[in-house]
């Protein structure tokens, strides 16, 4: 710890060299650039700009009050990643929930790696590193793959080598993508998991997706369970739900009823009953704006 804070006292000492216009560093081969790349440097959060090659567009108003109360007991622990775009301007290609964070603190600097790239060079450098995340949805992932491909045209046998991980596990985040953005947006929220998008996927049709999904919400189908259904339909074409362990069948008049609930409703209505009798009825939405078609709905009933 005290290392660290040595190192970064000395990044004060070097944060006044950057200030100074005859020491403006626009390369590796510049002088004095050997005393600022590569150490940690406190900058003025203001002289930084945030990165617009950031693939990452969510951010958690309630982990981001969490870290600045870290930040406020223990400081910056991790240097954020900048690179020099003119004199006394930087703009971010990592640390973003750091610098965040600490802007929400009401902070003047904050420690910093000063890197020298172009943009290509810093866009690969965001997107690699997001990926690398540990709290990242497998959209979000997935986004992040594809960005690579188009925009930095790396192949997935390049990705694997960045990334470190197998070419399969990459096929298997992009595949996501292809799945309807109702889905998409369920996994990222959190609803469905992984497991549960890369059974839907084996389903082409997107309408006949977004079906299984919203049985598999009304349902909480677990992921085996979805890969059943799935297999079920590919095989005959038809969506049965898989029964549960000591599932009971449902009464005649309630499959009749749930049948017209999910026709004028326009979603699979789910009804849990108890062997007393007393149940209850599920609505599923998908949007504010689709809460507000079912709502009018229902007031239209009344």
């Amino acid at each position: 710890m005290a290392k660290a804070t040595k190192k970064q006292a000395l990044g004060r000492g070097l944060s006044a060299l950057l200030k100074d216009p005859s020491n403006d560093i626009q390369s590796v081969k510049d002088r004095n650039a050997d005393k600022v790349i590569g150490n940690i440097v406190e900058l003025e959060l203001d002289a930084i700009e945030v990165n617009p090659f950031q693939p990452r567009t969510n951010f958690n108003e309630d982990s981001l009050r969490e870290l600045a109360t870290s930040i406020k007991e223990l400081g910056v622990i991790q240097p954020i990643t900048v690179r020099k775009l003119a004199f006394d301007k930087y703009q971010l290609v990592s640390g973003e929930r750091r610098f965040r964070a600490s802007k929400l603190l009401g902070l003047k600097t904050i420690p910093s790696y000063i890197r020298i790239a172009n943009d290509q060079e810093s866009l690969e450098m965001a997107l690699v590193e997001n990926i690398q995340r540990q709290d990242l949805d497998p959209i979000e992932i997935a986004l992040s793959y594809q960005r690579l491909i188009d925009e930095i045209q790396l192949t997935q046998e390049q990705m694997s080598d960045r990334v470190g991980k197998k070419r399969s596990t990459i096929a298997n985040y992009l595949r996501l993508l292809k799945l309807d953005p109702i889905i998409q947006t369920g996994m990222r929220d959190g609803f469905v998991s992984m497991g549960h998008g890369r059974a839907i996927i084996n389903i082409e049709d997107q309408t006949i997706q977004l079906d299984i999904y919203e049985r598999i919400l009304a349902n909480k189908l677990s992921v085996r369970e979805t890969e059943t259904l799935v297999k079920n339909y590919n095989t005959t074409s038809e969506i049965v739900i898989p029964k549960k362990k000591g599932q009971e069948e449902l009464p005649k008049f309630i499959k009749k009823g749930v049948k017209e609930f999910s026709e004028y409703f326009g979603h699979k209505i789910d009804v849990k009953v108890s062997r007393g009798g007393k149940g209850k009825i599920l609505i599923p939405f998908h949007s504010e704006e689709d809460f507000n078609r079912i709502k009018k709905l229902v007031e239209s009933a009344k």
